[in-house]
């Protein structure tokens, strides 16, 4: 699979989700709709200063089913939308990215400095 997110560790829960939209992995993403007739949820890349219901572990396209990685305390790679010093509280920016919080809801916090295009490790609320 392209674009594996592969936790760094991982205490909470992962589920399945079926994209409503094309999801790179990754990536934050929302709940877009209801739950599938398996059980699955519905999901594509979490709005900007947006909520979360987890990071994609992988690329899926629209239709896809795609794991998604979640849980409080779970640690994982999230692509950086920007330079985000080492401890600072990151929301979603575009297209699922992590940014530095400005007027967003806090997802968690990285737990060391990352730049645009990179991996930010993310340690997620």
């Amino acid at each position: 699979m392209a674009n594996e997110c592969i936790p760094f560790k991982q205490p909470g829960t992962e589920v399945t989700g079926q994209a409503s939209a094309a999801v790179t992995g990754k990536r934050f993403l929302a709940i877009t709709g209801n739950m599938q007739t398996d059980g699955s949820i519905t999901v594509a890349h979490a709005t900007a200063a947006g909520r979360i219901c987890g990071v994609a572990k992988y690329d899926a396209a629209s239709g896809a089913k795609v794991g998604v990685i979640r849980g409080s305390k779970a640690v994982v790679p999230v692509t950086a939308g920007g330079t985000i010093a080492a401890g600072a509280e990151v929301e979603v920016g575009t297209n699922g990215q992590a940014v530095t919080k400005s007027a967003g809801v806090a997802v968690g916090y990285v737990e060391t400095g990352a730049t645009n295009g990179n991996d930010a490790r993310v340690v997620l609320y």
